[in-house]
């Protein structure tokens, strides 16, 4: 077991989180987390296929800092591990679900499935294969966002752009050469790194000459903060001052988030090289359980208001699996379509 990071603690009595926030945030986690229960059930039964990277035990930081955005306005880029991405922007369980049954009904119309996930209602920018592949999109979102409104005159052009990426691609060109130019221009965007210790196969302390990530932010004189990403309050304060600070034009923030997935790298993976010692170290760390105790601990919530929630949940996420089991398959004379750009 590689030595663990000292955690970052966060005073949780200094958090200011109504209500409906708490549940908001609780009610995204959950969603995520049954979803992609669900998703590993079909995998096995030969729903899905290909490869599909699953996203338990990162809850906290998607619903963190996603549900911290403005909804249907913000931009979201992902990557290959992008279906919560998606749940998080508002793009319905029925459309994620179909996607990765490869159904005309999924949000990218089946062409996408569990890498490419996509929705421009949503403002989700992508789901992207390529390590790194989603930095430079993002940052160029940011940019469009950021001319629209100085260059242009656009007062309503003040959208925060989001970027999730893992520890892995932090040893990739594009992320600093991003970190550059939106350091440079002041660009409205968060860089949300998803540190769960392991690119794939590789721990990440074997890769970089300097493994704490928001470190590297300042070498740019870029905002850089470590949170605690299995703590869905700190990742949700974090997440909103990092917000605020971008729309009033104070430029980009770097955030780390020290998580950990619960699963293999994808349904294909074995999940033989981490140790046990440090997987059940994380299991017992579990976001989801963790926000459930504050929101009861603190009166924002009765333990019957959240089990009615992951009730209502499941229904959704069974509700998803039998529209797209029952959706139709892309039409063969629509294979060329969405190659190029085109009117519908």
């Amino acid at each position: 077991m590689v030595k663990e990071r000292t955690l970052p603690v966060f005073p949780a009595a200094s958090a200011q989180i109504t209500k409906e926030e708490g549940l908001k945030v609780y009610e995204d986690m959950v969603l995520g987390r049954l979803f992609e229960d669900k998703c590993a059930e079909m995998y096995y039964r030969g729903k899905m296929f290909g490869f599909v990277h699953l996203y338990n035990g990162q809850e906290a930081v998607s619903s963190g800092v996603i549900k911290a955005m403005r909804p249907d306005e913000d931009y979201v880029c992902s990557t290959y591990r992008d279906h919560v991405h998606a749940l998080s922007a508002g793009v319905p369980a029925r459309e994620v679900m179909a996607e990765l049954f490869g159904k005309a009904t999924g949000c990218s119309k089946g062409r996408g499935g569990s890498m490419h996930m996509f929705s421009s209602p949503h403002r989700l920018l992508g789901g992207y294969a390529f390590v790194a592949e989603g930095i430079p999109v993002a940052t160029g979102a940011a940019f469009q966002s950021k001319y629209r409104k100085e260059t242009m005159g656009d007062a309503s052009a003040d959208q925060v752009t989001a970027c999730f990426f893992g520890d892995g691609a932090c040893n990739n060109g594009q992320f600093f050469e991003c970190l550059n130019m939106a350091a440079l221009w002041k660009l409205p965007i968060l860089y949300v790194v998803e540190n769960n210790k392991w690119a794939i196969g590789m721990a990440h302390e074997r890769a970089t000459s300097d493994p704490e990530i928001y470190k590297k932010a300042h070498a740019f004189g870029m905002a850089g903060v470590e949170v605690d990403g299995m703590d869905a309050l700190a990742v949700y304060t974090v997440a909103k001052e990092a917000i605020a600070r971008a729309r009033a034009g104070e430029g980009p923030t770097l955030i780390e988030a020290l998580t950990y997935r619960f699963r293999g790298h994808s349904l294909a993976d074995p999940d033989e090289l981490r140790s046990k010692e440090e997987k059940e170290f994380w299991f017992t760390r579990d976001p989801i359980k963790k926000f459930a105790a504050y929101l009861t601990e603190q009166n924002l919530a009765t333990a019957e208001e959240l089990k009615d929630i992951d009730r209502k949940i499941q229904a959704v996420v069974d509700d998803a699996v039998q529209f797209a089991e029952s959706s139709p398959e892309p039409d063969p004379s629509e294979l060329y379509r969405f190659v190029f750009a085109e009117d519908e």
